[in-house]
């Protein structure tokens, strides 16, 4: 399979991309902004998987040119089985303190950089693909919901409308679409979240169940906002 992972340089896409490199035959195109974080994640994935297929590329999904990445997709992987939007950011602010451009910024990361890598990479897509995008429990419909995180939270409610309505206007295509309201999993997005507290799931296990839903998730649902959470928060 070929897969391309956003936000893959630490947390919970790193562990998923491990965990795709433990099959040889897939190739693993791995996206974050931190070229010496991707060395990491492609040193360890060879060490564990010395066959595996891993692409590091350096590329900000935000600010960067996506004429200058595609190229590099079709010559690679030409066709895309498996897109898994997790590049992320998060901030926590009180509401009063929480600014115009730290709205902006939020849904530029969290929204607007996942628009476009689907509209950019949809073209190498066919009936089969699947886009998994990672939400929140903080942007899901009737959660619990925390003070300060309210520019974060309104991003990935955002990003889970887009996922239902792409679905809609993707049926014909036979390409699926989920969205991962993620709870919580231990990871400096955590950390930054809730200072202090410990979650019961590792994000190494977090990773794989991402990476295992992506494979045959599209199989028993499309355009679901899905909730995944043990825990509050």
């Amino acid at each position: 399979m070929n897969i391309i992972i956003t936000g893959a340089s630490s947390g919970i896409g790193f562990e998923a991309a491990l965990e795709f490199t433990l099959d040889p035959k897939n190739t693993v195109l791995c996206i974050a902004r931190s070229a010496d974080k991707l060395r990491k994640l492609h040193e360890i994935a060879t060490g564990i998987t010395p066959e595996c297929k891993l692409l590091p590329v350096a590329f900000d999904t935000v600010r960067d040119d996506y004429n200058a990445l595609i190229p590099f997709i079709k010559e690679k992987l030409g066709k895309i089985d498996i897109l898994i939007n997790n590049a992320g950011a998060l901030i926590n602010k009180p509401f009063l303190e929480t600014t115009e451009n730290d709205l902006a910024d939020m849904l530029e990361t969290n929204v607007m950089s996942h628009f476009k890598m689907i509209k950019y990479t949809l073209p190498f897509m066919e009936k089969g693909s699947h886009i998994v995008n990672i939400g929140s429990m903080g942007g899901f419909q009737g959660s619990v919901k925390f003070t300060g995180l309210s520019a974060y939270s309104a991003s990935k409610g955002a990003l889970h409308t887009l996922t239902e309505c792409l679905a809609q206007e993707l049926v014909d295509t036979g390409i699926k679409i989920n969205c991962l309201a993620l709870g919580s999993a231990q990871t400096e997005m955590l950390e930054a979240a809730f200072p202090g507290y410990e979650s019961p799931v590792m994000a190494f296990e977090m990773g794989k169940y991402i990476a295992d839903f992506a494979k045959t998730g599209h199989k028993f649902f499309n355009g679901k906002i899905l909730p995944v959470a043990v825990t509050t928060p």
